[in-house]
């Protein structure tokens, strides 16, 4: 099966074909920095760093720009609240970013290009724009004239006449129709600003990203990624000024990533729930977070609660426990038996299913990204090992054994596609256990107390004490496992 990705553009799937074979371009809007990133911004980021991941897994040679919008309305707005340069105020936020990015365990992009270092390629598109009619200047402002250009609303499906009959001029900009947007601006008292034909002034939003993908992946490329927020107007106002002054079709795929609501509620700081990376990181590992966003499809809306992020903590914790599991098992088995027994057929499909997940994994990614999909087929091999693990004539097959150690590889390895299960299962889970215990004010210490009081009253068949002991655990999140080897314990 050939990768499929669902286009904005056309509104359904489409077999992806790079415009260089073997070659993919990719552009995704990065953060305007002027304060910390929340958890939408790390769904859109980390969405785009799995797609970049696969394209790479698929054996594409992939440049992806993320570009940073460092000179605003809101970056000089910010710093004059804290009475500092807009640029010191940006840079603080772009070291921020790439912290937060780190934390979430993002690859790095190809390029990071910031807009203020791209002012001569934004001169130099608006200056084409002008001299083919489709722009304006304007007072020390230059306009993009919508009316010039006769795709524009064709990625957002609006009604140009119906979103004119409602737009207004605002006080000070001298456009000559509502709908038409900025490209240069006027400088203001204070502002940062550069030289250009059209006196001192900076560029608007959307011409920033038109400049930094051009450069670094021509005027025509493959993916162009962001959030559904951005369809419009920034996405489509790319596309109008980028078209307008090449003259050629701007991007063949665009990717948007859903929204993010938080207790089944938009995000909104007047709401009380509006919630940082940086918050929730000192909360859930980064991974778990990871987990989450994965576990639903790319393109629908995900719902950020903590209960749901209890359920994503629980099903990593299963991924870990089960190569946890194997590792044990086969660094135990020191002396193997070769007897190569018969196999029972339960065991012969689940040996069949380790050997073909991967193909069910790209089956799955080549679904437009379908990481829901391809973690339910890594909780079916995770299924597979723990009965593998289970089977008391595993010593004694080296069929079993080799099953055991490739499910292992390949969990490992498919994860990684995902950005999944890179840490050692018992730093992972010691690490989890240790949290779990702060967070509901216990200690590894005491717990290990009452095993020791809770086996010493079922040796004075005082059940009923035992029996209180594993209740009360039970009550505070502590599982007791009770093996011949002895009782250990897990939070729930």
């Amino acid at each position: 099966m050939a990768l499929r990705v669902y286009n904005t553009l056309s509104g359904g799937k489409e077999e992806f074909r790079p415009l260089v074979p073997g070659k993919v371009g990719m552009y995704v809007c990065g953060v305007t920095v002027y304060d910390y990133c929340h958890i939408g911004h790390a769904r859109a980021n980390i969405v785009f760093d799995i797609v970049y991941r696969y394209l790479k897994f698929s054996g594409y040679e992939v440049n992806y720009v993320r570009n940073y919008t460092d000179v605003d309305d809101k970056i000089i707005n910010r710093a004059n609240e804290r009475g500092i340069d807009s640029q010191a105020l940006a840079e603080e936020f772009i070291h921020a970013f790439d912290e937060d990015m780190a934390a979430l365990g993002l690859d790095l992009p190809t390029c990071q290009p910031k807009a203020t270092e791209h002012i001569p390629q934004i001169i130099a598109i608006v200056e084409r724009l002008i001299e083919r009619g489709m722009a304006y200047p304007s007072g020390g402002d230059v306009y993009f004239s919508v009316e010039k250009f006769p795709g524009y609303l064709k990625l957002s499906k609006r009604n140009l006449d119906e979103m004119r009959a409602g737009a207004r001029i605002a006080p000070g900009e001298q456009k000559r129709n509502p709908m038409d947007f900025a490209l240069w601006k006027a400088a203001k008292p204070g502002e940062p600003s550069w030289e250009s034909p059209w006196g001192p002034g900076r560029p608007g939003w959307h011409i920033e990203c038109s400049a930094m993908s051009m450069q670094y992946l021509g005027e025509s490329f493959d993916i162009h990624g962001g959030g559904k927020d951005l369809v419009f107007p920034h996405h489509e106002n790319e596309i109008a000024q980028s078209e307008g002054a090449s003259g050629k079709p701007f991007v063949k795929y665009w990717l948007h990533n859903g929204f993010v609501n938080v207790n089944q509620e938009k995000m909104s700081k007047s709401l009380g729930n509006f919630f940082t990376i940086r918050d929730i990181l000192q909360k859930y590992d980064a991974e778990v977070v990871r987990f989450f966003i994965l576990s639903a499809h790319y393109r629908s809306p995900i719902d950020f609660s903590d209960q749901n992020l209890e359920d994503a903590k629980a099903g990593l914790s299963r991924f870990y426990e089960a190569l946890k599991a194997a590792d044990d098992t086969l660094a135990a088995q020191t002396t193997p038996g070769t007897s190569g027994g018969e196999v029972p057929a339960e065991l012969r499909e689940i040996l069949d299913r380790v050997a073909t997940v991967e193909e069910r994994f790209r089956e799955a990614m080549d679904d437009d990204f379908n990481t829901a999909l391809a973690i339910g087929h890594l909780f079916d091999l995770v299924r597979g090992l723990n009965r593998i693990v289970a089977e008391k004539s595993l010593q004694e097959s080296p069929m079993l054994r080799n099953g055991l150690r490739e499910g292992r590889e390949q969990l490992r390895r498919l994860g990684g596609v995902l950005g999944l299960f890179e840490s050692e299962p018992d730093a992972w889970l010691e690490k989890q256990k240790n949290a779990g215990l702060k967070a509901g004010g216990l200690s590894a210490e005491a717990i290990e107390a009452l095993i020791v009081e809770r086996r010493q009253a079922r040796a004075n068949r005082d059940f009923a004490r035992a029996d209180r002991i594993r209740d009360e655990l039970d009550a505070q999140g502590i599982m007791l496992l009770d093996s011949k080897e002895g009782t250990t314990w897990k939070l729930k």
